[in-house]
């Protein structure tokens, strides 16, 4: 019984560190993206650079972090003092608006861990504002970072400062972020030399392998609860927005007592278009899926991978290979990850696992010149749409799903921070499938153009709907449109697109529901 109140006391105690982070990371970022939309995640690892424990932020962000804290440690011999920054998606990154910043902490000169955070920039720079356009390859979406000493020995590195900034749009907005990063990993090594102080480096490294192989248990036993069988699931990614598609992704799960093996083979190869998913994305959307399984009191670490083993034959959609264009694996081609892996799932334990959700994150760039300023701005959103329809009832509304967990853009911030106006924002009603429970219903969202500027949009469930499950409704799929001022002409748009606004002239984006789950009630 000690050991086990040890063992909560020590998982509240690392995860503490890292929500702490959480919040220095908010309140010291200067874009709306991460300040407004909590698009960020930190973590603790290990001196192996193993996840201990994360705070409740971005799935994606943090099931792929430990390949990136990885590819840092084996980069340099890191000192006290460095600080480390990374984007590249082929050495732990995801996509390249996502910049990772690893700082190792030490107590009396030994390793005893290291802090990580991973935040969306709204630009890296690229061929598009916002760095999220219909790229052909990773060169055209913007500044690609491998490891590299942003900090040596306390000291910034000016030069590596400057070479990222002259290589983005809005580089006064990029360096407060970074230095907002920088200042929740030197608050995470503060806290956890703290607990080294309390207790002892040996007491915490000790509960820190525990807690690895607590959650492992877990995880396996979870699994050993699902019937040994091969089970089969397979669905799209409808479009890569340049032709190419539909593009399936297809998985074989065999459940060999406490293992779990996903073979994606047989998934369609990467392809043209930016919805490529390097290997670190899809280990996340697995682990993600085995962690909803095990319930809230099993730590989020390390433990999680090891009770599976992911099959991804590299140059697929879910294991990339350079120079593939990335920025819509990351978003778009995750959340059908994690819609395939559920859909095996549901047929072994059909009773817990629910219907499909909006599967996809609504991706919105939009960025130009702000003419109150004279300055470049670039304003990114992901919209929120219907979950699905589950055991123990319905589907939320108008709410993230799955790979994502950010919260939206105030309006009054947006039209603050940005030459926008938000001239609809709105629960799209009747979206959700019918079923015993029902799916979550989607959102309206319709932006209005203050100022000449460009747009792109990344989206999903345009075209394929959102499974029901056990004799529920599909989900509505989503749709874009655009409103031409000039004429009053609306234009159905494609669901992956770039496209030119002038003032005056409003992007709506209506989100999927989800699927419904049991057979609707027939009345007599």
């Amino acid at each position: 019984m000690l050991a086990q109140a040890q063992l909560e006391i020590f998982k509240n105690l690392f995860r503490s560190v890292a929500e702490e982070m959480g919040v220095v990371a908010q309140r010291s970022a200067y874009s709306p993206n991460i300040k407004e939309r909590l698009d960020f995640s930190c973590a603790l690892f290990n001196p192996r650079g193993e996840l201990v424990a994360q705070a409740a932020h971005i799935p994606v962000h943090l099931g792929s972090m430990p390949m990136a804290v990885q590819a840092a440690t084996g980069a340099f011999d890191l000192e006290d003092g460095d600080v480390v920054l990374l984007n590249d998606p082929y050495r732990g990154g995801t996509h390249l608006p996502d910049i990772t910043v690893i700082t190792p902490a030490f107590h009396q000169g030994k390793l005893v861990g290291y802090l990580a955070n991973r935040a969306h920039h709204a630009d890296v720079g690229g061929a598009f504002p916002g760095s999220m356009g219909l790229a052909t390859e990773v060169f055209q979406e913007g500044i690609r970072i491998p490891p590299v000493r942003l900090y040596r020995r306390g000291e910034l590195q000016h030069d590596v400062m400057e070479l990222l900034l002259a290589n983005v749009r809005v580089p006064e907005e990029r360096r407060g972020d970074l230095q907002a990063q920088v200042a929740a990993n030197r608050r995470g090594k503060i806290r956890l030399g703290e607990l080294v102080e309390k207790y002892g480096a040996e007491t915490v490294l000790l509960w820190m392998d525990r807690l690895l192989d607590y959650a492992q248990r877990m995880t396996e036993e979870v699994i050993r609860q699902i019937p040994d069988g091969t089970y089969t699931f397979e669905d799209v990614i409808e479009d890569d927005g340049l032709g190419n598609g539909p593009l399936p992704i297809r998985l074989r799960l065999e459940i060999k007592g406490e293992r779990a093996i996903l073979d994606f083979t047989g998934t369609a190869p990467q392809t043209q278009g930016p919805l490529n998913c390097p290997l670190a994305v899809t280990l996340s959307a697995v682990a993600y899926v085995f962690r909803c399984l095990t319930g809230p009191e099993t730590p989020a670490n390390a433990g999680v991978f090891r009770a599976f083993e992911v099959i991804a034959p590299p140059g697929t959609l879910v294991n990339a290979r350079p120079p593939a264009a990335v920025a819509g694996g990351n978003v778009e081609t995750s959340q059908r990850i994690v819609d395939v892996v559920l859909g095996a799932l549901a047929q072994a334990i059909p009773d817990r696992i629910p219907a499909a959700s909006s599967g996809t994150m609504n991706n919105v760039v939009i960025g130009g010149v702000d003419p109150r300023t004279g300055s470049a701005f670039t304003y990114y959103e992901t919209l929120a749409g219907g979950l699905g329809g589950h055991p123990k009832g319905p589907g939320l509304s108008a709410v993230q799903a799955h790979m994502t967990n950010t919260k939206n853009t105030p309006v009054e911030a947006l039209e603050h921070a940005y030459p926008l106006r938000v001239r609809r924002y709105a629960i799209r009603t009747g979206t959700g499938g019918a079923g015993a429970s029902p799916g979550g219903d989607g959102l309206i969202r319709a932006i209005e153009a203050l100022a000449p500027c460009r747009a792109a949009l990344l989206t999903e469930r345009r075209a394929s709907r959102p499974y029901g499950a056990r004799g529920g409704a599909p989900g509505t799929p989503g749709y874009n449109r655009l409103r031409r001022a000039a004429n009053d002409e609306v234009v159905d748009l494609p669901a992956k697109v770039e496209v030119e606004l002038e003032p005056g002239d409003i992007i709506e984006i209506g989100t999927p529901g989800g699927g419904g789950y049991g057979a609707p009630e027939v009345s007599p």
